[in-house]
């Protein structure tokens, strides 16, 4: 039985990874803070096919704790998939040292320093998944520390792909849009925030956990096992379209002052 390490796994995406990871036959440790919400996902997938650890992912033992429950529970790591993140950034000059070391310490420092401990324990046909960000594809407003922490994550994926390839290891990367998470939701009560995203999607609906899930669960599978070193975007058409809504083509527009 393969296993999966799924950080962030105790909401949102990472919940959705964790299931259906489980789902699809594998053995996942889930990682979070909170050792009530991971109980959770205990509950709703099963005790034998899912393990939980509550760490804080910017300890200096974070990842040899993570590593050892892998391997004292399963005897092996198969995929990790790096999916912890904050969100509610600000823009560059309104973000303080103490929320920069914070977005990076846990978007991308935390990552690299799993990746390194786990990479030692793979196997050709492992793989490693960040989940990363549209805002690491193109500019975003607001983006500030969250899009640096991304950005590099996006870099990070390159260098794993090339220099452990060849010894059957991929890495690659899953990019979310705007996915309705709990964490996204009170984001969505601003208007100007809905607009960006629901006039300028072309698509019917905006991104659902399950649609990063499947991503996720194909890159692990045998139908992804040729795809290394690439970022593969969900987010609907948002982030490589120019479109607008009829409701917004259509719509009173205010001169810029």
């Amino acid at each position: 039985m393969q296993v999966a390490i799924v950080t962030g796994a105790s909401s949102g995406i990472g919940f959705g990874c964790a299931t259906k990871l489980a789902e699809d036959g594998m053995a996942v440790l889930g990682t979070g803070r909170d050792p009530d919400r991971l109980a959770e996902l205990e509950k709703s997938v099963g005790s034998d096919r899912v393990a939980t650890l509550a760490v804080d992912l910017t300890a200096d033992d974070a990842p040899q704790r993570i590593v050892d429950a892998a391997l004292d529970r399963w005897g092996r790591i198969d995929f990790l998939i790096n999916n912890a993140g904050v969100g509610s950034p600000k823009p560059l000059h309104e973000t303080d040292d103490e929320s920069l070391d914070y977005f990076l310490g846990l978007m991308l420092r935390a990552p690299f320093r799993l990746a390194r401990d786990v990479i030692g324990q793979m196997q050709p046909g492992s793989a490693i998944i960040n989940v990363t960000s549209t805002f690491a594809v193109v500019g975003g407003l607001r983006g500030g520390a969250y899009s640096a922490a991304k950005g590099g994550l996006t870099a990070l994926t390159g260098h794993i792909a090339c220099q452990y390839g060849a010894q059957g290891i991929r890495c690659n990367a899953v990019a979310p849009g705007v996915t309705l998470t709990p964490m996204v939701a009170t984001r969505l009560e601003d208007e100007r925030f809905r607009k960006i995203n629901t006039e300028m999607t072309p698509h019917t609906r905006l991104g659902r956990v399950e649609d990063i899930a499947a991503t996720v669960a194909f890159l692990c599978s045998d139908g992804g096992s040729f795809i290394n070193g690439q970022t593969i975007v969900v987010d609907g058409g948002w982030s490589s379209t120019k479109y607008l809504s009829d409701f917004a083509l259509n719509s009173d527009w205010v001169a810029r002052r």
